[in-house]
């Protein structure tokens, strides 16, 4: 009779560490928080490069949603024509490419422009525009030299707007305006065939961020 309440303690244990797991991995959704709850208004761009009314911060982050809200399934492939994926597949990178270029800004031409300009600067030795723009170590020069810098201190919670850029060793993403519980924000990424949530609260999780940045205007 004693080996009852053993194994129902077993099996709430084996629950409560099931439960645990599955939301330190974003399997289970973490709640999300606005900024204004935190007292941090939203950045909104001096420039709006497509003339569209929409500033290019906010622009890059609503297509940034457009984006993933199509699912892409992951998968690496190169593009000889496009560039750009265009069949329904993508990787990290092209979470960034796409939302810049529905705020006017074609990464494609930008990178492949600033490897020519200062081939120095890149570890590239074939430039090819098709996919040079889709490599996580090309976008760390980039935008170290064509970005505003921030703090990458993820405590520094006001620092962090929706639609900066945030990059660790070998991935990318777009900085999410809805927040966790201590203000600090979720992460717009793609990162393997599994994930089943594309918006997840990894910031804090996912290992030391190397470069946060800022979309500038182009004549910055």
């Amino acid at each position: 009779m004693k080996k009852k309440p053993l194994i129902l303690a077993l099996a709430v244990l084996s629950i409560v560490c099931i439960t645990v797991v599955l939301y330190d991995f974003n399997v289970i959704p973490h709640k999300k928080y606005p900024g204004s709850d935190f007292g941090i208004p939203a950045y909104q761009s001096p420039c709006d490069l497509d003339g569209d009314g929409v500033d290019d911060q906010t622009d890059l982050l609503q297509s940034v949603r457009q984006y993933i809200s199509q699912r892409p399934r992951y998968k690496s492939r190169y593009y000889a024509v496009s560039g750009y994926p265009d069949d329904g597949y993508g990787v990290c990178t092209d979470v960034v490419a796409f939302g810049m270029r529905g705020a006017g800004y074609d990464l494609m031409e930008l990178v492949a422009e600033d490897i020519a300009a200062a081939p120095d600067c890149y570890t590239v030795e074939t430039p090819d525009r098709q996919i040079d723009f889709r490599r996580v170590r090309n976008l760390k020069v980039y935008f170290r030299r064509h970005a505003q810098s921030l703090t990458t201190d993820i405590r520094d919670i006001t620092q962090w707007q929706g639609g900066d850029i945030v990059i660790w060793d070998g991935h990318i993403g777009v900085v999410s305006d809805s927040r966790n519980r201590k203000g600090v924000p979720f992460v717009i990424h793609h990162a393997n065939p599994f994930q089943l949530q594309y918006e997840e609260d990894i910031l804090e999780s996912w290992g030391p961020v190397i470069g946060h940045y800022r979309l500038l205007p182009p004549d910055d």
